[in-house]
């Protein structure tokens, strides 16, 4: 059985026991490998949006729940990350920077579906795509303050660095919509 106070407790304390991600991995990779048991923890997702189930300088626990079809344009995190998707897929594009006007030249990519888990470094840049015509729900766990970092973002078609806007990255899921299948 999957409980959000229970899992918030656990991530708070792994973060104080060193290995911070690794940790972190485990719990996530634990809670999604019983999709079912999260959605009856948090409830069926009715559209998408951020959902803070915990936030502190040191760490930041999310249930994120991708619109159908959504994607979001290529930023940082500028700390770790650990994500692991309950329903639904997510699809990353990983990204390096080059030098000259267009900043960014794809580096890889990963593909998750439900019960599926991937870390990111401190240093990753990804985009992100739902690709299904559904909702996704994945967990997002964070190795710091996900709302009060300074962070990049690159517009989508030159692929140019500007400064990360959560009020725009808000607005895109509310605007996302939502269906849960």
């Amino acid at each position: 059985m999957f409980e959000r106070e229970e899992f918030v407790a656990e991530c708070r304390s792994a973060i104080e026991g060193g290995g911070e991600q690794k940790h972190a991995r485990e719990l996530v990779a634990r809670a999604v490998s019983d999709p079912a048991a999260v959605v009856r923890g948090l409830g069926v997702p009715e559209k998408a949006g951020i959902d803070v189930l915990y936030r502190s300088p040191q760490l930041t626990v999310l249930n994120l729940v991708w619109g159908a079809r959504m994607s979001v344009m290529p930023h940082n995190h500028r700390m770790w990350a650990v994500i692991g998707v309950y329903g639904g897929g997510e699809d990353n594009i990983f990204w390096r920077r080059v030098p000259g006007p267009r900043q960014l030249e794809a580096a890889g990519a990963r593909s998750l579906r439900a019960g599926e888990v991937d870390t990111l470094g401190h240093d990753i840049i990804h985009s992100v795509l739902n690709p299904l015509d559904r909702l996704t729900g994945a967990l997002h766990v964070y190795g710091g303050d996900f709302f009060a970092t300074e962070r990049s973002e690159w517009e989508a078609e030159a692929l140019v660095e500007g400064k990360f806007d959560m009020v725009a990255a808000r607005e895109r899921f509310e605007a996302a919509g939502g269906r849960w299948v």
